[in-house]
């Protein structure tokens, strides 16, 4: 009686089997959201069996905080304390705009690996791919920002924006990442290796990362200097964080980022695109 139950499941099964090959209609693409959505959990997933991938949003900005803070502070400022009040909005901008370049990074691999040429024959809008990707990515920099934002109330920092403005902040941050993001997914379609990606990365933000207002007050610096920090896209972002967080934030500053922030995602976002369906 148990084989006779047995073969008719398995007969059942061999059924609609047959009955899925040869039918006539085929299932509908799934929509943009959808496919969107399951590479942003594609992403998640990586994280989750790749967990040291995170270090670089858990561990060193603690480094970049502790290092900048302490051997610096009282040089600069004359008070550790009154230092990170300045330092830690410029630390934030700083650590999640050097983590974008990941963003390039992983799309490298994939390319590297032939899985990119899978996707590409999916019925699937082909953007969601990268996208989702990205969406994934802004959690990333919220991981990062609320990391910092806990160790610098640990070490005495007070925003004087509050709440509000430590949120709107981090909005302003994740905006802009999520529009740099784009500069390194164009460079990832690009370059042959992700060690050429990074050498290319560090070789653009440590020049604006450094040569602007996050560690020092422009003011400080040679005119012609101080000339290329005002117009320097991470000072622009600085300054408006710095601002939410101690609520002297204008609106002006506040529609600069989001104008540069524009102005990358216009540019590079149609590049990244065209390059992704036309990469041979």
């Amino acid at each position: 009686m148990t084989g006779y139950i047995e073969q008719t499941e398995k007969d059942a099964r061999e059924l609609r089997l047959d009955e899925s090959i040869a039918s006539s209609s085929r299932p509908k693409p799934p929509s943009a959201l959808s496919s969107t959505m399951t590479f942003a959990h594609r992403a998640l997933l990586r994280i989750k069996h790749v967990p040291e991938q995170m270090f670089d949003v858990t561990v060193f900005p603690v480094i970049f905080l502790l290092m900048f803070t302490y051997l610096f502070g009282g040089a600069i400022a004359g008070s550790t304390a009154e230092y990170l009040q300045f330092l830690l909005p410029g630390i934030l901008v700083m650590t999640v705009s050097q983590i974008t370049m990941y963003t390039g990074i992983d799309l490298n691999n994939d390319i590297r690996k032939g899985i990119f040429d899978r996707f590409r024959t999916l019925p699937i809008w082909l953007p969601s791919a990268l996208i989702g990707s990205l969406l994934v990515d802004v959690v990333r920099y919220s991981l990062a920002s609320f990391i910092m934002i806990i160790l610098g109330y640990a070490l005495g920092f007070r925003p004087e924006g509050g709440m509000a403005g430590i949120l709107g902040a981090i909005g302003l941050i994740l905006i802009f990442s999520f529009s740099l993001s784009w500069i390194w997914t164009v460079c990832g379609l690009i370059v042959r290796s992700e060690k050429a990606l990074m050498m290319i990365s560090f070789m653009v933000l440590f020049p604006l990362t450094f040569v602007s207002n996050v560690f020092v007050d422009p003011k400080t610096l040679p005119a012609w200097l101080e000339s290329f920090v005002d117009v320097n896209p991470i000072s622009i972002l600085a300054t408006a964080v710095r601002g939410a967080m101690h609520g002297t934030v204008t609106f002006q500053q506040v529609v600069m980022v989001l104008f540069v922030s524009l102005i990358m995602t216009a540019i590079f976002a149609p590049i990244t695109i065209y390059l992704y369906r036309n990469k041979k």
